[in-house]
């Protein structure tokens, strides 16, 4: 997976269907243990609840880790439901926790796989989301004398300096997309841009884009 969506800020969202209250909290995490600790404390405020349904997408290592939970409804009436949502909006670095307080009424597994899937559905609409791209982090040893260049070529390339130190050269962490990492390196190689050293850091998800 080269890119993907996550969110800006945490969101709210709550439906009634039927005098149960679901309530949706997305959630971003950045790992695994991330998710499970959140999924820990969402669970201690909403203890008073019938159920507290979950879905998270993390990407670690380069590879999606998918995990769903029904917390005690019918199978795949909740956590899987919730799940699909999130693939099908190729989010990722995402947890949803859908809390169900009970109205007394039953809905049915076609009204439980409706009631969270559109809770889970309303939370992502309220949400500002973000466009993220699998890129690679770099490190640039630059003269001072070729800085300001230096500067506008990665602007023009959509390079994002990240970190500059000025010691004896002026040291930049940069982070780029893929794709842009193989003009850099052979604009290096040709000297087509002036850069006393150029190395791979390691991979890194970078911002690309706001949808909403």
């Amino acid at each position: 997976m080269e890119n993907f969506i996550t969110i800006k800020e945490n969101v709210i969202a709550e439906i009634t269907e039927k005098k149960s209250k679901f309530i949706a909290n997305l959630i971003k995490v950045e790992n695994k243990q991330d998710a499970e600790e959140k999924i820990n404390k969402i669970k201690k405020t909403y203890h008073d609840a019938r159920h507290n349904c979950v879905a998270y997408r993390i990407i670690e290592e380069n590879k999606i880790i998918e995990k769903s939970s029904d917390d005690g409804e019918p199978s795949g009436t909740a956590g899987g439901p919730m799940l699909n949502i999130l693939q099908k909006n190729n989010l990722c670095n995402i947890l949803v926790i859908v809390t169900r307080y009970f109205g007394g009424i039953l809905l049915g597994t076609g009204g439980l796989v409706r009631a969270y899937s559109e809770t889970t559905q309303k939370a992502i609409e309220n949400a500002q989301k973000i466009e993220m791209i699998l890129g690679t982090e770099m490190e640039a040893k630059v003269e001072y004398s070729e800085y300001e260049k230096f500067k506008y070529y990665c602007q023009k390339n959509q390079i994002k300096i990240e970190k500059v130190e000025y010691n004896e050269k002026i040291n930049c962490k940069i982070a780029l997309e893929n794709k842009v990492k193989n003009k850099i390196i052979k604009d290096y190689e040709t000297k087509k841009i002036n850069l006393e050293e150029l190395n791979e850091i390691n991979k890194k998800i970078i911002e690309k884009s706001i949808i909403k």
